[in-house]
């Protein structure tokens, strides 16, 4: 056996012992029927997992897993698999982005405490995704991502259903009177066709898509179908390279430079991306240690096409994106916008991943030259509203309602939305401002996606299909609409929206990038010395998050967790 002090790999800090110590640590996983050879310093490569019953979209990861294993086995590696807590946005309550920072520090701590060389994160659900990312990135080993792939496309009486999106649409048309009940339901079976998450250009694609635009993934993985075999091909492959990287000593921090992200924040516009990516980005980059503001997202992307036909911005959805070429062909419509020497896991770099990337659907993915639609990215929106910023997607907007000044309609929280939002006595038009507050990281908490507020159903009635809509929360990537998010300071935490009246005008310029409340500062003043902080959680995690949970422009992490702790090898257990 080696010697303690200076272990081969890190694993070799447990197995390569002698006496008591390696008796204890290789016994025990001697159990599983692994034989003696498997702890000669081979690397051994945790596979986090992040499959739950409760958690629909992540429901083919344990298949997902044996892949992975197959792959490490073959590279000459170890691999040993274990399970994180799981995220799925369509069951937890009150939202999955409340327990990212708690994942991200079971994914730290399990990685750090245990002997692993290298991490292959198993993700789907969207805020598994950023949660392991950012775990892993505190500790900063070899690491591989793997997107579980959007499920099939939806298909209802013969035309395409998209996740999140159609929903969204049926239920308007609900509340409208236009789509009877018994049709709703029989909906719900054909929109989601099978296992994997949102196939339309939601907070889980989009994210699936970062993680091949920073160089965290094989290339091809944030379009696969999740039951299309080639996704457990590139898994198997994924593994073979995980243990390559752990000669190559290629960490995390290799790969997750400037230029990734700034890559990252391009491909968000020419995709069409979800809001949700600004606050998993600034989260990830402040665990890498890499220096990304909130206005980066719109000098860097906000002037960028979206090249991308696909909903909820467009018609196609994610299994028709990737038959027409995926992530790399849309890259290579963008190269100019790169730095195509960014490094990858794989190996290679950005621009050799995609420079013979061919593109088989010109519908779908659009050329440069002719793009879907222009100026697309994120749009960073200051003002007296939000002195810290807040976010809005054009693409997603009314480009009538970017530039609007209206009466706001406010709502104190989401009880009071639900509770006034189908009296048809609510004094409301097409022309308000629709302003919900106490919804941002501390208010709800955890910043659920209630930022799409539902219009009233009688100005649904009337062909009413949007309004400007103003909240400190967050909004599906599924969703649409000129709805204005993660407007900073929150109400919560005494920012100005919480100072907004019935009544009160607002300014919306999208162009001029303003959020403006049309009060005087005395007024302001005044309102702010009447505000009293609401009470905050007693114990738990709840108690724990509401403390210590930066603001969306920030990111929305934890001031604790910013930053990371390294691979250190811990004390021994015995």
């Amino acid at each position: 056996m080696g010697d303690p002090k200076k272990p081969a790999s890190r694993s070799q800090a447990w197995f390569g012992r002698d006496g008591k110590q390696g008796f204890y640590y290789r016994s025990w996983l001697k159990s599983a029927g692994h034989p003696h050879d498997m702890f000669d310093g081979r690397p051994v490569v945790g596979i986090c997992n992040t499959w739950s019953e409760l958690t629909p979209c992540n429901g083919h990861f344990r298949e997902l897993a044996e892949h992975v294993k197959r792959g490490i086995y073959e590279a000459g590696g170890f691999p040993l698999e274990f399970p994180v807590m799981s995220l799925g946005e369509t069951q937890m309550r009150p939202t999955a982005m409340l327990f990212r920072n708690l994942v991200s520090m079971d994914v730290e701590e399990s990685i750090r405490a245990n002997p692993i060389d290298a991490v292959v994160l198993l993700m789907g659900c969207d805020k598994t995704t950023p949660a392991l990312l950012m775990g892993a990135a505190s500790v900063d080993l070899p690491t591989i991502g793997i997107s579980g792939g959007p499920s099939l496309s939806g298909n209802w009486r013969g035309r395409p259903l998209g996740s999140g999106t159609g929903v969204i649409q049926m239920s308007e048309m609900v509340r409208a009177g236009e789509l009877s009940q018994p049709d709703f339901i029989e909906a719900e079976a054909c929109m989601q066709r099978s296992k994997g998450s949102c196939m339309t250009m939601g907070t889980a694609s989009t994210m699936a898509s970062m993680v091949e635009a920073l160089g965290m993934s094989l290339p091809e993985n944030a379009a696969i179908p999740a039951v299309d075999s080639r996704r457990y091909r590139l898994a198997q492959l994924s593994g073979r390279r995980i243990v390559q990287m752990v000669r190559e000593d290629q960490r995390m921090s290799r790969v997750l430079t400037r230029q990734a992200f700034e890559n990252a924040i391009r491909v968000n516009a020419a995709i069409g991306g979800s809001t949700n990516a600004v606050i998993h980005l600034l989260a990830l980059a402040g665990r890498i240690g890499v220096e990304l503001k909130l206005d980066d997202w719109d000098r860097l992307g906000s002037k960028l096409p979206c090249l991308l036909n696909l909903k909820p911005s467009g018609q196609y959805l994610m299994e028709d994106f990737f038959y027409a070429g995926g992530l790399p062909a849309l890259m290579r419509e963008i190269a100019d916008h790169l730095h195509l020497d960014a490094a990858t896991v794989n190996g290679k770099s950005i621009g050799e991943n995609i420079a013979d990337a061919p593109c088989w659907n010109r519908d779908v993915i659009r050329p440069a030259s002719e793009p879907f639609k222009a100026e697309a990215g994120i749009a960073v929106l200051r003002g007296n509203l939000a002195p810290d910023g807040a976010v809005i997607k054009p693409s997603a907007a009314s480009p009538q309602l970017l530039r609007h000044r209206g009466r706001a309609v406010v709502f104190e929280n989401i009880e009071d939305l639900h509770a006034r939002i189908d009296d048809g006595q609510l004094d409301i038009d097409e022309s308000c401002v629709m302003v919900l507050k106490n919804c941002g990281p501390r208010g709800y908490p955890g910043m659920a996606e209630v930022g799409n507020m539902p219009l009233p159903p009688k100005l649904l009635r009337q062909g009413v299909t949007d309004m400007v809509r103003i909240s400190d929360a967050r909004m599906s990537g599924t969703a649409y609409g000129t709805v204005v998010l993660h407007t900073s300071p929150e109400a919560a935490a005494g920012g100005p929206l919480a100072l907004v009246r019935n009544g009160d005008f607002i300014e919306l310029d999208v162009p001029g990038r303003l959020l403006h409340l049309d009060i005087s500062d005395e007024e302001m003043a005044a309102r702010r010395a009447q505000w009293q902080e609401p009470p905050r959680p007693a114990r738990g995690w709840y108690k724990l998050y509401v403390d210590h949970v930066q603001q969306a422009h920030l990111g929305a992490d934890l001031d604790i967790l910013v930053g990371g702790s390294g691979d250190a090898v811990p004390r021994d257990s015995h």
